[in-house]
């Protein structure tokens, strides 16, 4: 069965109900935490009561620095959304570890940032090296994944567009809150990964709700396809996409049309100032709240709630 893991700035604990014990480890990092798999073991069979989880101050359980890697339109509900038709060429990219926060850290949206949008995903941490040409199968999976990790990869859409910028479009600070737990998971979990339900609301309204059966390309061979260039180490971190419900869609047909006619200057102005009346964009006192768990509550990384404010 798997185990939650939490980090604070006293160390590593177990997650038992509501309750947390502490792992007598040196790990300082996560990669440290996951290859010392027994010390955590010693505190599962602990029979200490712990310490309420309430009481503790929870840091992101992913360490940086790290690698982090992203996958790009990867669930068909959000591909709808985006205006993709037909076939969807993977396609990776890259966040800066700084953008690392915790699970219940707020959100800073940056003075020249109108269009906030937010974007849960599934985040795979990393147990052991990928190397470059790497064949991942699915049964291959317990041998490099370690671990899941409930992420939000917030954009700035009017970064990302306007720039085609994804690396500075979603790596601000505090733009990837992580946690509250690092789900470890023992071989047999990994049956269970396509009924993990993501869920995400925004001041109660519910915004996305899919499960991983909705994904375009899953794990195994996302790590394959990436394995061609880029070699992933112990806690990095790989974010598998996000369902659709995000702020950003693409617009109607017709008025696609109408706008390939324009030029691009106009073009943008007019998108922008739709967009800049669409009220599910993030804004100051907007409390985001986030899920992912199977149904049977076999795995359950646990729910962030993160509200957003705006830099002073």
């Amino acid at each position: 069965m798997s185990t939650n893991v939490l980090r604070t700035a006293e160390g590593w604990w177990v997650v038992r109900g509501d309750r947390a014990v502490p792992v007598a480890t040196p790990a300082v990092t996560t990669a440290d935490l996951i290859a010392d798999r027994e010390a955590v073991g010693h505190a599962v069979a602990s029979p200490e009561e712990g310490t309420a989880i309430s009481d503790l101050a929870v840091l992101p359980p992913v360490t940086v620095p790290c690698r982090v890697v992203a996958q790009m339109v990867n669930y068909r509900s959000h591909a709808r959304d985006s205006g993709f038709t037909g076939d969807i060429p993977p396609a990776f990219f890259r966040k800066a570890s700084g953008s690392i926060s915790g699970p219940h850290d707020s959100v800073v949206r940056p003075p020249h940032v109108r269009l906030l949008d937010y974007e849960i995903e599934l985040g795979l941490v990393m147990g052991a090296q990928l190397p470059i040409g790497a064949v991942v199968g699915d049964g291959d999976l317990p041998s490099y994944v370690a671990g899941v990790v409930l992420t939000n990869d917030v954009s700035a859409r009017d970064v990302q567009l306007t720039r085609t910028q994804f690396y500075e479009s979603k790596s601000y600070p505090t733009f990837t809150p992580t946690g509250p737990y690092l789900t470890l998971l023992d071989p047999d979990d990994f049956a269970h990964l396509l009924d993990l339900r993501l869920r995400l609301s925004v001041n109660g309204d519910p915004r996305q709700d899919r499960t991983l059966a909705d994904m375009i390309v899953r794990p195994a061979e996302a790590l394959t396809l990436l394995a061609r260039f880029q070699t992933l180490a112990p806690g990095d971190l790989l974010l598998t996409g996000t369902p659709g419900g995000t702020a950003l869609k693409a617009p109607p047909k017709a008025v696609e049309k109408i706008g390939a006619l324009l030029p691009p200057a106009m073009k943008w102005k007019a998108f922008f100032r739709s967009q800049a009346r669409n009220p599910r964009y993030l804004k100051e006192g907007d409390l985001i709240t986030a899920t992912i768990a199977t149904p049977n509550g076999r795995l359950d990384l646990g729910e962030q709630r993160t509200s957003v404010v705006d830099a002073r």
